[in-house]
């Protein structure tokens, strides 16, 4: 059974929401009329989205702002409004309004991540920065509010249609890993290694001279050699995870091995004999379309299979821009939304959906996944211990599991090292993966 709406223009922003909301989320079929007479007359489920009542309404009324009606890219009075025992933004005040906001509008505000589009001010990798967002400024940013605004939807519409049939959703988790150095010591090549020796020399670190020669003398494993622990932990636990890669030219911010290395490519087989494996663009990349081109070749040459997902290095993100890029060179999902400083939601949905392009005014074929959790953002921004770090994580989760959407998690091979500063790290990681599949 489809619910039709009534609107005085259908506009691509509109769509959008409507379909990412009703359809995607929510799975309630819909159509759109212009037909003023049309609506009034339909004796099925209906709904009016627009700025007044219509005379004789017997569907359901939401009161609109302007935005979606909006072609441009402009400031917009994002004003807070209280809602059951959060906030939300655009409120409206017509008590016929199924609710006191905008939510469709809200819903797209946020998910766009139109207020990165505006002038802002960047943090020192010229990333957009949480404390900016209005999420943050919301005290929602560790919730999924767009789902949680999505499901209070629903029931709305069900109540007045009971023969209305909502989406059974499953909460779902997927594990991912970024390999920004596969080695701590190991194919760094003579030029590399000799430097490391010298630096330690100089300062007279004699406890890492010692662990850099034990390991290149095959005497002690690598402490960024995880791999082995990794799938065995993928096979006991029944896991599909997910591995982005490295490949770009050794610079300050890009420290991985070279792809020449025959053993690193040995590697990234054998991780893709068992995982599916995406691109980790460089740190200078993502303003670089020719530059992402050529390291996605370069993976996908030793892989042997077209790459199709991508995760920004230092999860630099410019948009529209980056993802402007990743469209064009036919990657289809991508798993950078997310902040390094703190945890929670950037767009407000733990699920999956497609970037809508603001600048060009259309849906894209890009798929956005937002993961909720990274390992750094806890040690190394929030400066959380591993106790601290799994009661972040269990909220989250349990957020995620609430409305039954997607929790991904952002981890790294030299975590797993449980070594130097990740002392502990290792348990954690395994407590956090017990806990989230009690709730499978």
């Amino acid at each position: 059974m489809e619910i039709l709406i009534y609107v005085s223009k259908i506009t691509n922003r509109l769509f959008y929401i409507i379909e990412l909301i009703l359809k995607e989320e929510l799975g309630i079929s819909f159509k759109f009329t212009t037909d003023k007479e049309k609506y009034l007359s339909h004796e099925g489920p209906k709904m009016h989205y627009g700025k007044s009542p219509l005379e004789n309404d017997n569907g359901l009324f939401l009161q609109s702002v302007n935005l979606l009606f909006e072609r441009d890219i402009a400031d917009q009075d994002v004003k807070l409004c209280k809602y059951n025992d959060t906030k939300a933004i655009f409120p409206v005040f017509n008590d016929n309004s199924i609710l006191p906001f905008d939510v469709l509008a809200a819903s797209f505000y946020i998910i766009t991540r139109y207020e990165e589009y505006l002038p802002h001010v960047s943090d020192q990798y010229n990333r957009f920065q949480p404390q900016d967002s209005i999420l943050y400024k919301m005290e929602t940013f560790e919730t999924p509010i767009i789902n949680v605004w999505a499901k209070e939807l629903g029931e709305i519409i069900t109540s007045k249609y009971p023969d209305i049939q909502l989406k059974k959703k499953t909460f779902k988790f997927i594990p991912t890993y970024d390999i920004d150095a596969a080695w701590a010591y190991r194919n760094k090549g003579l030029f590399r290694t000799t430097a490391a020796f010298l630096r330690d020399a100089l300062v007279f670190n004699t406890d890492e001279i010692k662990r850099r020669y034990e390991v290149l003398t095959k005497k002690r494993i690598d402490p960024f050699d995880t791999f082995d622990y990794q799938i065995e932990l993928q096979k006991e636990l029944k896991l599909k995870p997910l591995y982005f890669i490295l490949c770009g030219d050794y610079n300050t911010n890009d420290k991985n091995i070279s792809i020449r290395n025959k053993e690193f490519q040995e590697l990234i087989k054998h991780i893709g004999d068992y995982a599916l494996v995406g691109i980790h663009p460089s740190f200078s990349s993502y303003l670089q379309k020719d530059v992402i081109k050529d390291e996605i070749k370069r993976l996908s040459e030793v892989l042997n299979r077209d790459v199709t997902m991508s995760r920004q290095h230092f999860l630099r993100l410019s948009l529209p821009k980056s993802y402007q890029i990743l469209n064009e060179l036919d990657i289809t999902d991508d798993y950078t939304m997310g902040y390094a400083s703190q945890a929670g939601f950037r767009a407000g949905y733990a699920d999956t959906f497609a970037f809508f392009d603001l600048e060009n005014d259309t849906k894209t074929k890009l798929n956005i996944h937002p993961f909720a959790l990274m390992d750094g953002t806890m040690r190394d921004y929030l400066d959380l211990d591993v106790h601290e770090s799994f009661d972040k994580a269990k909220k989250l989760v349990d957020e995620v599991k609430k409305v039954n959407g997607t929790f991904i998690l952002l981890w790294h091979n030299e975590t797993l090292s449980g070594e130097k500063r990740w002392e502990g790290w290792i348990t954690l990681y395994r407590k956090i993966l017990d806990y989230i599949i009690s709730q499978l």
